[in-house]
């Protein structure tokens, strides 16, 4: 991979990681670090920087007149009525559905000396509408310009904020504004109705700021309905701060310090009610200096980031506050127009910005490299043959991102080393990362240095990692390679969640001597680098005693052409694993088709109806061995049986979290009886 950037330094880690302790016990191995960071671990990334308020302050001081942030507006919204075949009671029923396009504006920036100018307006109207610094304010909004002026603002008055998802439903909303007793929230025009919902059960909230344009009748109606709630937009709220005189001693008494909460992120809930992880301004800084050190020489000041996931999920958090330290353009773009075919009359994200860096988790990885075969295996069997010679994506015509990306980083779950490899050779070199909300997003960074595919990366030189032992599994540190639990330790991590001391008081998960036990279990390779093998809780034990990871299964199973996304299920009865699996329904029907006139007229078919076929079972079963046999699987950890099913798991039909983690405990339940079927069968 690092022919392919520029900006690799040969020999720049060293050993890679290095032990620097011995181990402490028996059953735990011995304490690792960077080995460029094994004297001390980082903190900040520059002297004088130790809150985010000082990293909004160096970027503008330092970055000035470049472009800060860039963003579309919507010009104007298309409906298009299509007709959709879905399979009710057992009969075909054919549907009628609006699909919703968006026209778009083309670029607009601001530089990093306007971000900053507007965060200190919207600082002084904060704190001329009252806000303490003992006041949290919850953000519930789609990431933006805005959502970032708002976080910032408030980081820069002590008042920390609390994250929520734009795709919480009610429950999960009235969960992060009453369990930290939020002033306020900020939020979409389009959020407005469920925040209106949601008002009777939050009695502190006192503030709703919003963005967008809502209608006239809605916004009469919420301040009729909530007569002790302020409503304002964000456009009333910059000129209230505008229009102030500026305070530099009330300002200056309100900065916030090293220890200072500075967010409530809450984890997505994949089991139980979410989780508030308190991330201190020292903790984030700290990762800031982490990824300074590790990729700062990959990231040219004026490059162009792509900023698209959820803000509320702490990996795009926390990139894009290194974008703001090293004055890289973050350049806002939405899901469901990235690509040209989702938008009209204009060109999509992708190829409007032409990002040089974009961040991705498993789900987008897998259909664009989906998309990709796809396009290919379409083009007949010359291309087929040319692309599997050279990997050379252009000639297979199905480029779809700007032409300008020097790497992609991979986070938030694990994914295939096929699909790593795949895209690295066609696309653009992919780095993976690990890590997790309570580590500031990250533990383990694989930079361009070491091109390998598969292990997670180096510890980042914020933490100190050491592995304990899961002797039930079989996974000890006296095994070659070194294998067991992976605890952390470091600036980065949390100390505790918010108002949970029967979490914060556990030893399984918060060690005296101030180890974070990840429950994920971690393999150290000759290089140094970590692998991720799965979680503690997803070792399922079968009927011959062996025991299988159910993620470890999942991360490789999905990178199969035929699977959108499926959920591993063992029983601990079974011999093998069986899927439950929603088919790429594209790629599904090329495959159909190409398999002879028997398989019916694929064109004609709905998805539902493929779903309940045999034979068809059959062959996306065979497919998806075939990828497990490459991976080097045993007989156990092949599937045995799938389940097809034709609809898309969403946060909210409950099957997947709201960061795009699968439910695997209601999945199950959902999925019961076919379950049992494919067991017994």
């Amino acid at each position: 991979m690092s022919p392919f950037v520029q900006t690799v330094k040969p020999g720049y880690f060293g050993q890679g990681s290095v032990e620097v302790a011995p181990p402490a016990n028996a059953n735990e191995g011995p304490t690792r670090r960077l080995a460029i960071a094994c004297e001390a671990l980082v903190t900040q990334p520059s002297e004088g920087v130790e809150t985010v308020f000082d990293v909004l302050q160096y970027a503008a001081r330092t970055h000035g007149s470049s472009r800060a942030v860039g963003w579309r507006d919507v010009v104007r919204t298309h409906e298009e009525q299509k007709e959709v075949k879905k399979v009710v009671d057992g009969k075909v029923v054919t549907e009628t559905k609006t699909w919703k396009y968006f026209e778009l504006s083309d670029y607009k920036y601001i530089s990093f000396v306007e971000f900053e100018r507007m965060v200190a307006d919207l600082a002084h109207a904060l704190l001329d509408l009252g806000f303490e610094s003992n006041h949290i304010f919850n953000i519930y909004a789609q990431t933006s310009v805005n959502w970032q002026l708002i976080a910032h603002a408030c980081s820069s008055i002590s008042t920390a904020i609390a994250t929520a998802y734009d795709t919480l439903g009610e429950s999960g909303l009235a969960h992060s504004l009453n369990e930290p007793e939020c002033i306020g929230l900020f939020t979409n025009a389009d959020l407005l109705k469920t925040v209106s919902n949601v008002l009777p059960n939050t009695p502190t909230v006192r503030y709703v700021i919003y963005d967008g344009s809502p209608s006239p009748d809605l916004l009469s109606f919420l301040r009729t309905a909530h007569p002790s709630i302020r409503i304002l937009s964000i456009a009333q709220l910059l000129t209230r701060g505008k229009s102030l005189s500026p305070s530099s001693t009330l300002l200056a008494s309100r900065r916030p310090t090293k220890s200072t909460l500075a967010c409530i992120m809450y984890t997505s809930g994949s089991t139980g009610a979410p989780k508030g992880v308190c991330l201190t301004h020292c903790n984030l800084v700290a990762s800031v200096g982490s990824v300074a050190l590790v990729f700062g020489h990959h990231l040219p000041r004026g490059s162009t980031y792509l900023a698209y996931l959820p803000l509320a999920h702490v990996l795009e958090y926390i990139v894009e506050l290194c974008a703001l330290y090293t004055g890289v353009t973050s350049g806002y773009a939405r899901a469901k127009t990235l690509t040209d075919a989702s938008v009209r009359n204009c060109q999509g994200d992708l190829t409007a910005l032409r990002p040089n860096i974009m961040f991705g988790v498993p789900a987008v990885w897998e259909t664009i490299k989906k998309g990709i075969v796809g396009k290919v295996k379409q083009g007949g069997w010359a291309k087929q043959k040319a692309f599997e010679a050279a990997m050379a994506l252009k000639r297979a015509g199905a480029g779809a991102t700007g032409g300008q990306l020097l790497f992609t980083m991979n986070g938030g779950a694990a994914i295939s080393r096929d699909t790593q490899e795949f895209l690295s050779l066609a696309v653009v070199p992919m780095m993976q990362g690990y890590g997790m909300t309570e580590s500031c997003g990250m533990c383990t960074l694989l930079p361009p240095e070491l091109p390998v595919f598969g292990p997670v990366g180096l510890p980042v030189p914020s933490i100190e990692i050491k592995l304990i032992d899961i002797a039930s599994a079989g996974y000890t540190s006296k095994d070659t390679p070194q294998r067991g639990e992976v605890c952390i330790r470091g600036p980065s991590v949390t100390k505790g969640y918010f108002k949970r001391p029967d979490l914060n008081n556990d030893e399984t998960i918060f060690t005296k001597d101030g180890w974070l036990r990840t429950g994920d279990v971690g393999q150290w390779n000759e290089d140094g680098t970590l692998s991720i093998i799965d979680r503690i809780k997803n070792l399922v034990k079968l009927q011959n005693g062996e025991y299988i990871a159910l993620e470890r299964l999942e991360s490789v199973y999905k990178s199969c052409h035929l699977v959108s996304n499926l959920c591993v299920h063992a029983s601990a009865s079974a011999a093998q694993p069986i899927a439950i699996i929603i088919p790429h329904e594209v790629n599904l029907r090329h495959a159909l088709f190409q398999s002879g006139p028997q398989s019916g007229e694929s064109t004609s078919f709905t998805l539902a109806d493929v779903c309940e076929d045999h034979a068809v079972r059959m062959l996306i079963l065979r497919e998806c061995n075939i990828v497990g046999r490459k991976a080097g699987f045993r007989a156990c950890e092949l599937l045995g049986a799938v389940v097809l099913t034709p609809d898309e798991w969403t946060p909210e039909s409950g099957l997947v979290t709201p960061a795009m983690k699968i439910q695997r405990a209601t999945i199950g339940k959902v999925f019961a009886r076919e379950i049992k079927d494919a067991y017994e069968g």
